[in-house]
């Protein structure tokens, strides 16, 4: 065609000889580590250091199984205490309920142990089996001392059940047996698994911390609920339930500080009903009567003149 304009023949020729660019893919493994803020170089010291401890462990674990690493340490544990670190003194502190003796048997079966070998930990938990014993730390003192500090449960509450008398915490763990009028003035608790309900028991008395004061003791009843005793000798019924029981209780409380219900002639309060209060009076006791005896005396008459002239006589 006229009009039409042809290319030169040797550019065509070059442009149809000129290679084509290859595009080379980046992996997704290779876009994550150019997204790290590290080079390559430290990329590849982190996993082989991730690669050693890796092999280190598993040849750890294979000594372990084949007992090796036991041997190497109980090797050691001798030479440690041929060195003098070696259990020589046992030191003790925070005992004065506890019952020394007892502490003492459970920590000097520690003596003489090389230091390496003292397990603190199983000391610890066979120290916390005792009742009184709150908790323990237990530390190593280089080079030949075993420091245990002993810290104590307090006794807040006796816990009678079918004649057994024991100390109880403020939790309900039972410390000691005692025999009846040991406990001193602390509060008695009365009832099968009472002591498993003391924690609530003080949250309850807690929400009328006027009343808490004056109580004297509780009976837990029919594994359901309390009744409350007063150091004035009243009894007070509350009814089931926490919430019930301390809705109970905060009338109570009320009615007592209007009308002074405590220290009066009124010996048992029920409240469990919630519409109505139920109050009764102690028995009236009669007094004794007393019969009367008439009695004769004889009575000897005097000379009065005689006595006075008799006391002038010697006055003289």
């Amino acid at each position: 065609m006229a009009g039409a304009t042809r290319k030169p023949a040797a550019k065509r020729k070059a442009t149809a000889a000129s290679p084509r660019k290859k595009v080379s893919e980046i992996s997704g493994v290779d876009k994550v580590l150019r997204m790290l803020p590290f080079s390559e170089e430290e990329v590849q010291r982190v996993i082989t250091w991730i690669i050693v401890a890796v092999l280190a462990a598993l040849a750890f674990a294979a000594a372990q199984y084949a007992g090796l690493t036991a041997a190497a340490y109980q090797q050691y544990a001798a030479l440690a205490a041929k060195a003098g670190f070696q259990v020589q003194r046992i030191e003790v502190t925070g005992m004065e309920r506890v019952d020394q003796l007892r502490v003492y048997q459970l920590v000097l079966a520690e003596k003489d142990r090389a230091m390496p070998l003292v397990d603190i930990d199983k000391v610890r938990m066979d120290l916390l089996q005792y009742g009184w014993i709150k908790d323990a730390r237990v530390a190593r003192r280089l080079p030949d001392t075993l420091a245990v500090e002993i810290i104590e449960r307090t006794p807040t509450a006796i816990w009678q059940r079918n004649g057994k008398y024991s100390l109880i915490d403020a939790e309900g763990i039972v410390l000691q047996n005692i025999r009846p009028g040991e406990g001193g003035d602390l509060p008695m608790l009365n009832g099968n698994d009472a002591n498993r309900h003391t924690v609530a028991l003080s949250a309850l008395l807690d929400k009328a911390s006027a009343l808490k004061s004056q109580v004297s003791g509780a009976t837990w009843v029919g594994n359901r609920r309390w009744d409350i005793q007063f150091q004035t000798g009243e009894t007070l019924a509350l009814p089931e339930g926490e919430a019930a029981a301390a809705k109970a209780l905060l009338n109570f409380a009320r009615m007592d500080g209007v009308h002074r219900l405590l220290g009066r002639d009124l010996i048992h309060f029920d409240l469990r009903d919630p519409d109505r209060a139920y109050f009764r009076k102690a028995q009236k006791v009669e007094p004794a009567k007393v019969e009367k005896t008439e009695k004769v005396e004889k009575v000897e008459k005097v000379d009065t003149n005689e006595v006075i002239s008799k006391t002038s006589g010697q006055t003289a």
